[in-house]
């Protein structure tokens, strides 16, 4: 199985890569690339993000071809993505982090500020907090609900169809933090900061 973990100069994906690397156990044959034609030829595809919306979406169509590619892969051949963090916000028509800026439109919605209640809840919110499990996903098969997972972000999707959420969090209000559409799978928290039950959802995903 190739997997593909996409490099597209979003800032230290280094953790990601190695906690891909520690499921696989060298059984999965990973590349950690933005090569359009290694993309093409994946079965699996991590997108990450670190950075502003504005500045990750600038970054993907910085490279010619990546957008269009990505978009083959995942809405017209309907092949498993996974985006993290940043990488999940991207699924979104429009984010307003810096400047009203397009997304990949992928999922119907929005990417808003997290409302901090005139400064009762800090942004960004890092840390650890406890996922709400709202309806059956691949990629939590034998994760307990109210798990908890590790956050870093300032922002949130909100999708117009409530049905592709898969998880909330609790921070000033009920957050996304993770959906499933088909076969786009995306986690705002950061599986690979999230010891061991991050590591179950990398394994869940890599045995979709």
């Amino acid at each position: 199985m190739n997997v593909t973990i996409v490099d597209y100069q979003s800032g230290n994906i280094s953790s990601v890569i190695n906690s891909f690397a520690e499921v696989s156990k060298g059984k999965v044959n990973l590349e950690v690339t933005s090569n359009t034609n290694k993309i093409k030829s994946s079965d699996k595809i991590v997108l990450p993000g670190q950075g502003s919306f504005k500045s990750c979406v600038e970054s993907l169509k910085s490279i010619n071809g990546l957008v269009e590619t990505l978009k083959d892969f995942a809405i017209t051949n309907k092949k498993p993505l996974l985006g993290i963090c940043v990488g999940l916000q991207m699924f979104a028509d429009v984010g307003y982090e810096d400047a009203e800026t397009k997304g990949l439109g992928w999922i119907p919605g929005k990417v808003s500020k997290i409302d901090n209640q005139k400064g009762k809840f800090k942004l960004p919110h890092i840390g650890w907090n406890e996922i709400e499990i709202q309806k059956k996903s691949k990629i939590f098969k034998d994760i307990k609900n109210k798990a908890h997972m590790y956050f870093v972000h300032s922002y949130e999707f909100i999708p117009e169809d409530k049905s592709v959420i898969s998880a909330t969090t609790d921070y000033s209000s009920k957050i996304v933090c993770a959906v499933e559409k088909d076969n786009l799978f995306g986690t705002q928290f950061h599986p690979e900061k999230s010891d061991k039950i991050g590591l179950k959802i990398i394994d869940n995903f890599l045995k979709l």
